[in-house]
């Protein structure tokens, strides 16, 4: 990590960083003195996946989006493709700035760690990007600004939180059925059935596909879809044939496996492959 501008005041200390990976990345983060805020200026790594380590199973990932946070205290292991340079803002928020905004005791729920590694709010993003602008050209009170902009990225977070909480009281499925759903798209094979999955959390069909949507914010077809994906370019990085690979994700042929990763991808697997292993 090579950082290019920095500013540091009693609330928060952003930086301009930027991350080269020339291969598959598999890193264990973990702050305990702040919170670290992340959006990324330049596109993601293709696969960029996390899992918090105390929290869910060694299988469980899920997508790290543009923008992401790491709570203080929480290990996070982060996987990608790598290959590319990726630049990103990053705000390391004290504590006591993001407790302050809570009632009582600030508790992480699956919810919100899961909510907190893709998060969409465009004021958060704005404040980030904000941010950036301030560290390549800092200008009148720049700290003074740096420090508003901490606060209210802190109020923001815990809006954002708010909003999590309420979609979980809306009708979203519990924590462990959204666990049971995550192990069996993470077994080899084929991938279950609508009914398959409302049998294993022991609701019908309709409660499954309604509350998944509410919890998750995509149906349960698009995910199984984007865990299959997913699955597909972690195999392909590694030496096992493609006819393996189709097989192992439940695929009537190569020739099936390939119509639908290149539908979905704009290449063949075997482009992908060369294009990943060139890089490393």
């Amino acid at each position: 990590m090579q950082v290019d501008a920095e500013l540091a005041v009693p609330l928060a200390r952003a930086q301009l960083v930027r991350f080269d990976m020339h291969g598959p990345v598999d890193n264990v983060m973990q702050r305990n003195d702040a919170y670290w805020l992340d959006l990324c200026l330049t596109p993601r790594p293709d696969n960029a996946r996390a899992r918090y380590c105390d929290r869910w199973s060694p299988q469980r990932f899920e997508r790290l989006g543009k923008v992401f946070l790491l709570p203080a205290g929480e290990t996070v292991q982060a996987r990608s493709d790598g290959g590319q340079r990726q630049t990103s803002i990053l705000c390391h928020l004290n504590p006591d700035n993001v407790q302050q905004w809570f009632d009582g005791e600030l508790s992480w729920t699956d919810q919100r760690l899961r909510a907190s590694l893709d998060i969409t709010e465009t004021s958060i993003h704005g404040l980030m990007l904000r941010l950036a602008e301030e560290l390549r050209h800092p200008g009148f009170a720049s700290e003074a600004l740096v420090e508003l902009i901490a606060a209210q990225l802190a109020i923001e977070l815990r809006r954002y939180c708010s909003s999590i909480d309420d979609r979980e009281d809306s009708g979203g499925l519990a924590p462990w059925r959204l666990r049971l759903i995550d192990e069996r798209l993470h077994e080899d094979g084929s991938m279950p059935s609508l009914a398959e999955l409302a049998e294993l959390c022991r609701i019908s069909v309709r409660q499954l596909t309604r509350g998944f949507r509410a919890s998750r914010g995509c149906s349960v077809g698009d995910y199984i879809a984007q865990n299959r994906l997913s699955r597909a370019r972690q195999l392909l990085a590694t030496d096992k044939s493609i006819k393996a690979i189709a097989c192992e994700l439940g695929f009537s042929s190569p020739s099936s496996f390939g119509y639908a990763f290149r539908r979905d991808t704009g290449e063949t697997p075997g482009e992908y492959r060369e294009r990943v292993f060139s890089i490393r």
